[in-house]
């Protein structure tokens, strides 16, 4: 039976790179709708359920995607509520990339740092969803998470946030100028950098003088890079007693793991992929790695 995958992204068009993605990782026929909002998805979802029997819904998947995670995050809730019983199809969300590439940095820190338990976390620009949602698997994972924002009101909203969503507890501080951040990374073991592209969130010298300073991840790959000094292709590398880890140094491990989730939609029929069971997948592939 032809593995079906459905892609509803709450953008207009619906996103070449998902699908593409989603080909090189077996699906044999994608269906896509663009533009997606809550009254469409109870219908969309319906025409998943009921046209295979419930033992073939394996071969059915649905993936949520578009650049707005707080709409995405609508969608995979309306998608879910849709279900009962056995008619049920698994589900990933990952829009604008924001679980895969969260969880592929937060894997990476773990691999490079050993526990993150008790080690103070920096997240520069943590306000934004890819950003909350390393904060809030690290500090799953026992991290001390600190996220930055230029506005304290933006800040503290993310903070509520991240902490409602995981069932953490992690701070935000304001970091109107990048002068402040030696302030901020005093006893930091991680600095990663979550921030928009293009923009320098780290000067060098405000970083390379952190003696506690373990790991730097920039998820930034447009220059100027977000954290200087650290190179896109930059993959655990030391660098003045810091491992460091660039944009593409993460996306490769992102790409392996978006297509990994994709494969295993069609394992089952009652998955639903979010942030933390994305999360499994990785450290799953970490550990079967030689």
């Amino acid at each position: 039976m032809r593995k079906l995958l459905l892609q509803l992204d709450s953008s207009r068009l619906p996103s070449a790179f998902d699908q593409v993605v989603a080909y090189d990782a077996g699906a044999d026929e994608i269906m896509s709708y663009g533009g997606v909002t809550e009254s469409d998805i109870r219908d969309l979802i319906y025409g998943c359920l009921f046209t295979r029997g419930p033992k073939d819904l394996k071969n059915t998947a649905v993936w949520i995607g578009g650049t707005n995670m707080t709409a995405g995050e609508q969608l995979l809730a309306m998608a879910v509520d849709a279900m009962f019983g056995p008619f049920r199809v698994s589900l990933m969300l990952d829009s604008n990339g924001s679980n895969t590439t969260a969880v592929a940095a937060v894997v990476k820190i773990e691999q490079a740092l050993g526990s993150p338990t008790d080690k103070k976390v920096v997240v520069l620009a943590g306000t934004g969803p890819v950003g909350q949602r390393a904060a809030g698997l690290l500090a799953k994972d026992g991290a001390r998470v600190t996220i930055t924002s230029r506005k304290p009101e933006q800040g503290d909203k993310a903070r509520q946030f991240i902490n409602a969503r995981f069932n953490v507890q992690v701070e935000s501080a304001t970091l109107a100028d990048p002068s402040q951040l030696p302030r901020a990374l005093d006893g930091a073991a991680v600095l990663l950098n979550a921030g928009a592209a293009g923009i320098q969130m780290a000067p060098r010298a405000a970083w390379t003088g952190v003696k506690t300073l373990k790991i730097a991840v920039d998820l930034n790959a447009v220059p100027p890079l977000g954290i200087e000094g650290v190179d896109v292709n930059d993959a655990g590398i030391m660098k003045d007693g810091v491992a460091v880890f660039g944009a593409f140094g993460v996306g490769n491990f992102k790409t392996k793991l978006h297509k990994a989730c994709i494969a295993r939609l069609f394992t089952r029929n009652d998955l639903v992929l979010d942030a933390e069971a994305i999360a499994e997948v990785a450290r799953e592939l970490v550990a079967k790695q030689p």
